[in-house]
């Protein structure tokens, strides 16, 4: 019956120890991105209170002609390479980026993180603004 419940015990005590490596796991993952994820609000928020920011737009030039957000520069996730060291000079400012649905944007943000880019924040696709935009 002792041999039993120590059994047990170290089973419980090993899937806690699982959950505790997933969860770090999880977390190691997260912070390996290098740039935070947020949601709309909080970039409107962050739009409304900083001063010094820079937002992208990773979409199109037709999609942006489209509509996009009040002083949002274009440079598509694919140009991010090519463009960003040229018109992003400080590597430490605010950077926001969001694209149409928010897939464009989080390859953007990382290119930006690899590039040495330390403050970027990817809030998603312009589908999910509640705000105004410019058209």
């Amino acid at each position: 019956m002792i041999i039993v419940s120590l059994t047990l015990f170290s089973s419980c005590s090993g899937t806690e120890n699982n959950e505790t490596t997933n969860s770090t796991t999880e977390a190691t993952i997260n912070n390996t991105l290098g740039y935070e994820q947020i949601s709309g609000e909080q970039a409107k928020h962050l739009m409304d209170t900083e001063k010094d920011y820079i937002i992208i737009d990773a979409r199109t030039e037709e999609e942006f002609n489209e509509g996009h957000i009040e002083g949002a520069i274009l440079i598509p996730e694919y140009e991010i390479g090519e463009r960003a060291e040229k018109e992003l000079l400080n590597k430490d400012q605010l950077v926001l980026v969001y694209c149409r649905s928010g897939r464009r944007s989080k390859i953007a943000a990382q290119a930006l993180v690899d590039l040495g880019y330390t403050n970027v924040k990817e809030f998603g696709g312009i589908i999910d603004w509640q705000y105004e935009i410019v058209k």
